[in-house]
């Protein structure tokens, strides 16, 4: 360790926060974008209460009811929407226009419709990657920022998930994630599965989608395949997800290598939060540990006892403590 380097915060296992009750949203609807695709969002909380933005993963995933319950709806105007091609947003599964950068802009153009002069951005996996993005973007709309499960898609994470590294943790769940793939398409298995998930038949699509969404299930917690999303059971949203997922990965987000670190300077003025398992192994701590050297204001938890998982308990409890924290900036 760097003699200037703080040492990470770790995270108590006892008298630990909960998630808050659920609620229900105030104000639903879509929005559309400057092109094909319409954006559901929410309002959930307190109308007149601090604004905040909640970024689902995936790419490809989708806002759900427990993502409400990180913010004390007493306190908090949440914001959760559907990105394009996710969730109840429309068309499904679309690949057009959809980036990193045409997100951004749907970030932006829900802020001006809702009137959200700066707001809090919350996002973990893919959604700590794309809040990070939008606030290099447009520091001067981000109140602060709370991380979970830090993902800076760089050429070494997709290495690692897709290809060498988490599957010798998971021999026996990447031997089923290898299942659909040719032995000689093994050698880029992003691509391979860009091609089927890709293909006009729905089968293919259906099969390498299946595959796609159980390894990253299998992975996700220190809990074990049954902590795995039940959405990931759903054709529908599993052909959405990996289909979104490993388009943006193939394409390594459609911005530079390194760029989320090179602009990190963007961000310094922002207080923020980052809270890592330290049994990620979807989206390792190395990224997390990187991101906090070039952020250093930024506060910095490790959870021993967990993995990727938001809704590990050691993971809800700091991020809760984060959002409390947050308001009271």
């Amino acid at each position: 360790m760097e003699r200037n380097t703080p040492a990470p915060a770790v995270s108590a296992t006892t008298h630990r926060r909960g998630l808050f009750a659920d609620n229900e949203p105030f104000v639903s609807g879509w929005l559309p974008s400057s092109g094909a695709h319409e954006i559901y969002y929410e309002e959930c909380g307190r109308p007149d209460g601090k604004p905040c933005v909640i970024l689902h993963g995936g790419p490809g995933g989708a806002i759900n009811p427990t993502m409400r319950r990180f913010f004390d709806p007493l306190k908090w105007r949440m914001t959760l929407f559907d990105q394009r091609g996710c969730g109840k947003s429309r068309p499904n599964a679309s690949l057009q226009d959809n980036t990193t950068w045409t997100l951004i802009e749907d970030i932006e153009r829900l802020r001006v419709h809702l009137g959200v002069e700066k707001w809090c951005v919350f996002g973990g996996s893919w959604g700590s990657t794309l809040a990070l993005a939008y606030a290099i973007t447009h520091p001067e709309r981000v109140d602060s920022l709370v991380l979970r499960g830090v993902f800076l898609l760089t050429e070494k994470e997709l290495s690692w998930f897709y290809q060498d590294g988490a599957s010798m943790l998971f021999p026996d769940a990447w031997e089923r994630f290898c299942a659909p793939i040719p032995e000689a398409e093994r050698g880029d298995m992003m691509a391979a599965y860009h091609k089927r998930l890709t293909h006009p038949d729905r089968r293919v699509q259906a099969e390498a989608a299946a595959a796609w969404s159980q390894w990253e299930g299998d992975t996700i917690s220190i809990r074990g395949p049954e902590a795995r999303p039940s959405k990931f059971n759903e054709i529908d949203f599993a052909i959405a997800f990996a289909r979104i997922e490993c388009h943006f990965f193939v394409n390594r987000g459609f911005f530079p290598a390194n760029w989320v670190l090179d602009n990190a300077h963007r961000i310094r003025g922002i207080p923020g939060w980052i809270v890592q398992g330290r049994f990620d192994v979807v989206t390792p701590m190395d990224a997390a540990w990187r991101l906090r050297k070039a952020w250093p204001e930024s506060r910095f938890e490790v959870v021993w006892d967990a993995g990727h998982a938001s809704t590990e308990p050691g993971i809800v409890d700091a991020l809760v403590r984060a959002t409390d924290q947050a308001f009271a900036l």
